[in-house]
């Protein structure tokens, strides 16, 4: 197996009340990671993660309403890091694009509301699509709701109706024959 690189955040949201915003740091506090949680004026926390190397990787979280939300990008190359920022997105149900960077490719990862909807291969040549989530039953139920049968028989309805009321009212024998034609 390839040895990975580092893991890049490209795009990452996170919406967290302020109890999943300790329950945040908690799961890092848990797992022993080095961090330092520092509180700004307006109510905004940054959460600074020491990386391999002493590197910082700092999540800010903007206060918005009742939430902390955090959107931007961090390189992390520590393990560990690594595995609790994937947890915490599956768990807070984040959004993100990830790249995990090896030697000779790298894997992105699309997660929407915590879950991996993509992931893709790719080379400095080529891209390759190694996962991709398909609602199968969101799209069968969508189908089995859908009215469009439904309408277009109505339609079709309506115009044999009108044709035959029209046929119904006419003498002329050759025009009654153009609507049986089409009534056909």
């Amino acid at each position: 197996m390839a040895n990975r690189l580092a893991t890049e955040y490209v795009k990452t949201c996170l919406q967290l009340t302020e109890a999943e915003m300790g329950m945040f740091i908690q799961m890092f506090v848990d797992h022993e990671a080095s961090l330092q949680v520092k509180v700004l004026e307006n109510g905004s926390q940054e959460v600074v993660l020491l990386d391999d190397a002493d590197q910082e990787v700092v999540l800010s979280f903007e206060k918005e309403f009742d939430l902390y939300v955090c959107r931007g990008t961090c390189r992390i190359t520590n393990r560990n890091l690594v595995n609790l920022m994937r947890k915490a997105v599956s768990v807070f149900k984040g959004d993100a694009v990830v790249h995990r960077i090896y030697p000779s490719y790298t894997m992105e990862y699309t997660y929407k509301q915590g879950a991996v909807m993509r992931i893709v291969e790719k080379t400095a040549t080529s891209e390759k699509i190694v996962y991709e989530y398909k609602d199968t039953i969101g799209q069968m139920e969508q189908l089995f709701r859908s009215k469009a049968v439904e309408t277009e028989i109505q339609t079709i309805k309506g115009q044999i109706n009108g044709l035959l009321d029209l046929r119904n009212q006419l003498e002329d024998p050759g025009i009654r024959e153009q609507i049986d034609g089409r009534l056909a």
